[in-house]
Parts: C-alpha cells; structure tokens; sequence
C-alpha cells in the first residue's frame, strides 16, 4: 500500500490563488535554490566466514530544489542517482552477490524528497516524501551515511511556543535504503511518531517521545516505544541521559523490553574532545531485543554496523572515545565493548577511528575504519571507507 501524499501536497501548492500570479511564479522561482552533489565513495569489507572480500566503488548523485516561499507556501524536490563504478565485487543486498560480504548501495534512481510546506510563524505543516531525523536519530532518522537515504511519505506538523516545542508525523511508507527496486526497499503500514521538548534553560533540555511503528510487511519490526530524554551542558561536560520503554504493535508478538543510554562529553584545551557512555537495548528475557527498525544505526554501537538488527538477548555498549582538531584535520577515535543484556555472553570489541579533511567549501574528504574482534556474536569485521563529497 501507497500513501505517498505526492498528489495532496501539489494541490495544496497549485490551488492557492497565489500560483497563478506573475508576481508569486516570480518569487517562487527567482527565490529557489538549486543544489548540487556528488558523493564518491570506496568501501571495502573483510569478513570471517566469506572467503571474498568486498570492494565498492559508487557515486551518488544528487540534484536539490526548493522553490521561494509564497505566501507561506514552497516546494521541495529531490532526485538521487546511485551508480556502481567498475565491477560489483560485494553484495549490493539487489546484486545477488551472495558469496561477498554486504555493502548496502544497490544502484538505482529515485525521487528521494517530494514535499509541500506551509510555514506560518513557529508552526509548518509538510506533506509529501520528505526527510524525518528525530533528536539524536536513535530511534527515527534519514541513515545518510548509505548512498541511498532513508525518506519518509507522509504528513508532518511542526509547532513551537516560548521555551515548548514539539511535532507530530503520520507515516504510510518508509522508503528505505535499499533502493527503489530492491527486495525490502520499502516499510508499509501506519506509523505514528510524538516528540515534545521543553527547554528548561539554554543549557538543559527535557524531550518526552512515543513511537508507535505498525508495518504491513515486517510484524517483527512493529512496536509501540515511548520515553524520555535529557540533555544538559555544563562545565566542563555536556551530559545526555535516555530511557525509553517498548512493547509489541500490531500482530506483532507480545514482548516487553527497555533502552538506557548515559552519555558525558567534553573539550580539553579547545583542540581535544572525549566522550564516554554506556547505551543497553534491552531484552524479554532473551525471546526478543529492543528494536530500532527507523534508526540512523551507523551512528551507534560501531561503525562495522554488526547491532543493526538487535539480538535477542539484546546488547550492552560500553564506549570511550577521544578526538582532536589539527588545523581543519579532525581525528577521532572510539572503542567498544560489546556484551549481552541477557545473560553473560561477551559479544566482542571494536575500534573505530575517523579522519575528516575539508579541502574548501564545496569539496571534503573523509577516512573511515573500523575493526569488530568478535567473541560470542557475530564474525571478525574490519571495513574500510575512503569518500570524497563536492557540493555545488
């Protein structure tokens, strides 16, 4: 089932009697702003268990495009083309080849955004495909990192008052990021997402949140997720403290679980920063983990990306990290400890060191590493990335 809202979110646009008039077509069209962006990126992968080693080389291309605003009316629209560069040695998860380890970037283009927006001082309401990244994305995000994005079809409202903001999202369709064509290119189903935040000064901030996620077309997935999240800068460390509380949705099985996340982070001497946190997904008693089937997973629990899926005795991360700023070179580098929630099974460990070089404005470079020494879960992973990004 298709609830793309493509259609509504044109006719919203076209029916104002605005669109008809010279003045309007000329400031949507004079105040848009067209973008362009090319995205190289060579991985490879190195796996316990699969004799070959993956290599990827591709490109995604994107081209952007939001109108002016009229009379508190614009439009978006975004076109992405992912192509594979020289021969496909990995599993592009569409590619059928199975005997290589996995790199999710199956080719394809596809409409990646097609919105109408209405803003109106602190309130905007947005229909159509568009992108939805929620507080840290642990729980609802875009996963930019993978050539094909995470985008959303639906209906989106936005408000805020004062120190109070919040918003609303109805969801038919997550269009994931394996690609237009591919075997689970898409989430079907009624998906409701709640975020209200309450500022309690500039420095400290409570969010309270409820996920209900009900998919056509992966039960397992399904679950109803509410919580509470706080984030306070102090001196010398900002701190971020998470508890959220699932159960099943839908035809989903029954299972009752918990998320706990406690993070603190600081800056030494301007140029060097630290970070150490302990994040838990819990488990039912080892019969089902906490889920996360929207999250931006590439930016928690390691980069090698072996907790995507959560297991079932759930997983506990404990990780310190240190990072520092030589001229525009930014280093940083992380270590994991991975263990179960249930039981006593020690998952295994991970390093992940990254090195960011932005040459100017319009073109950065980026070096990406990442080594999984596994012990109960899992096989031996290291992966390499190397990405250059030009934005015109």
């Amino acid at each position: 089932m298709k609830k793309v809202y493509l259609s509504l979110a044109i006719a919203a646009a076209a029916s104002s009697p605005y669109a008809l008039a010279d003045s309007a077509l000329e400031t949507f069209m004079k105040e848009s702003k067209t973008n362009i962006d090319f995205r190289y990126r060579f991985e490879s992968v190195e796996q316990d268990g699969i004799d070959k080693d993956a290599v990827a080389n591709t490109l995604r291309s994107r081209l952007s495009f939001v109108s002016g605003n009229v009379s508190g009316f614009s439009l978006g629209l975004e076109f992405d083309d992912v192509h594979h560069l020289g021969d496909d040695n990995f599993n592009s998860t569409s590619n059928g080849n199975s005997t290589y380890p996995v790199v999710a970037d199956p080719d394809g283009t596809d409409i990646n955004q097609f919105y109408a927006k209405y803003v109106s001082g602190s309130f905007a309401a947005t229909g159509g495909r568009q992108r939805i990244n929620l507080d840290d994305q642990r729980f609802v995000g875009g996963v930019a990192w993978r050539q094909n994005e995470q985008t959303y079809d639906g209906a989106r409202l936005q408000f805020g008052s004062g120190s109070l903001s919040g918003e609303y999202s109805y969801v038919s369709q997550v269009n994931r990021i394996f690609g237009p064509e591919g075997a689970n290119a898409t989430l079907d189903g009624d998906v409701h997402l709640l975020n209200a935040a309450w500022s309690l000064s500039d420095a400290q901030k409570v969010v309270g949140f409820y996920y209900d996620m009900d998919f056509e077309n992966a039960a397992a997935a399904s679950n109803q997720t509410y919580g509470l999240r706080y984030e306070g800068k102090f001196k010398p460390a900002s701190v971020i403290a998470s508890y959220a509380a699932q159960s099943e949705a839908g035809d989903g099985a029954e299972y009752s679980t918990d998320y706990y996340l406690l993070e603190a982070k600081g800056v030494l001497a301007e140029k060097f920063n630290w970070t150490v946190g302990y994040e838990v997904l819990g488990s039912d008693d080892g019969a089902k983990g906490f889920q996360t089937p929207l999250a931006t997973g590439h930016k928690f629990q390691g980069f090698a990306d072996k907790f995507l899926g959560t297991p079932a005795n759930g997983v506990e991360d404990a990780y310190i990290g240190a990072g520092a700023n030589v001229g525009p070179l930014k280093l940083a580098l992380t270590y994991h400890d991975f263990k179960a929630a249930e039981g006593s099974a020690n998952y295994g460990t991970e390093w992940d060191a990254v090195i960011a070089y932005p040459i100017n404005k319009q073109v950065t470079t980026l070096l990406k590493f990442a080594d999984y020494q596994a012990k109960d879960y899992a096989s031996d992973t290291q992966k390499i990335w190397l990405q250059v990004q030009i934005s015109l």
